[in-house]
């Protein structure tokens, strides 16, 4: 760990918004690499994930968090926990709102639990590339009506529009700091973890709508071979017989472009060639049994 230079700022983050606004697009393309997982499937991301950008002048250390949502079960009263607690753990929170979506109740839920904190916050209105630009600032106004933001940054964090802007205001919030993490350090997670997290966002793409929420993927087995290329061996857990049919698909199709499109992105991010040993297993109503949740790192 570097000594605190006067010039070096560095923090933490907090990215927060109802599911599906585009937080974990933000955060991938804010870091410039795949981190936090995607999906236009809302409540995709189920851990706060930190990843890590490092810049000549600061760090900044971004935390992913689930979507805030009304909870439906014991895995959607922990998501929202995990996402309500970051609110005063960090220096910064960026309150992530769809320029397509009008302010609803998930917005005015957000807004309530600012309003008890006194970090300072962004309001970010993230996919401005899909509304006319004359759109944009009614959009802003709806919510700088309701209360004072540090600063307001409209961006497409999937074009990559305004991102610079955005990190220029974040800094002006950081305070002198160290640098906590290596400069190419982009995340704080478990290899395993984000093996994981990579595997579960390929079935989340391939599957129907009843299975994304079902699905907890677990790696059990990370062996180095003697070739240097990396054995896999994860499993992919559903809630119902009928699920683990669909996820195998017909002559395990499915399964077969799961693995596929997962070897590549985890190929992508450890620079190894990886063989990736997928099996599908049942857990009967695994997202309401505490020990489960507790087995799978939902603590």
């Amino acid at each position: 760990m570097s000594a605190v230079n006067k010039e070096f700022k560095s923090g933490f983050v907090s990215v927060i918004g109802r599911p599906n606004v585009g937080k974990s697009t933000l955060v991938n393309s804010m870091i410039g690499q795949k981190v936090a997982i995607m999906s236009d499937k809302p409540q995709t991301t189920r851990n706060k994930i930190l990843c890590v950008l490092t810049t000549d002048d600061a760090q900044v250390l971004f935390i992913d968090t689930p979507g805030i949502h009304k909870p439906k079960h014991k895995l959607g009263e922990y998501m929202v926990r995990t996402a309500e607690a970051t609110l005063r753990e960090v220096d910064v929170v960026l309150f992530v709102v769809d320029a397509t979506m009008k302010k609803g109740p998930g917005e005015e839920y957000i807004l309530e639990r600012l309003a008890q904190i006194n970090t300072p916050v962004i309001l970010v209105v993230n996919k401005i590339d899909t509304v006319p630009k004359s759109a944009v600032l009614p959009i802003i106004e709806q919510y700088t009506k309701v209360r004072e933001f540090a600063a307001v940054v409209p961006i497409s964090a999937l074009e990559k529009t305004n991102l610079t802007n955005l990190l220029e205001e974040l800094k002006n919030y950081l305070e002198p700091g160290p640098q906590y993490y290596p400069t190419d350090m982009i995340t704080d997670q478990p290899e395993r973890l984000v093996i994981a997290e990579m595997i579960r966002e390929k079935v989340l793409h391939n599957t129907r709508e009843e299975i994304p929420h079902a699905i907890a993927v677990e790696v059990e087995e990370m062996t180095k071979r003697s070739n240097d290329d990396l054995y896999v061996r994860a499993v992919i857990y559903v809630e119902r017989d009928s699920q683990k049919g669909i996820v195998i698909g017909a002559g395990g199709q499915l399964l077969k472009d799961i693995g596929r499109l997962a070897r590549e992105d985890i190929q992508n991010l450890l620079g190894s060639k990886i063989y990736l040993d997928l099996w599908v297993k049942v857990k009967k109503d695994w997202r309401n049994r505490e020990g489960i949740l507790k087995s799978f790192g939902y603590e």
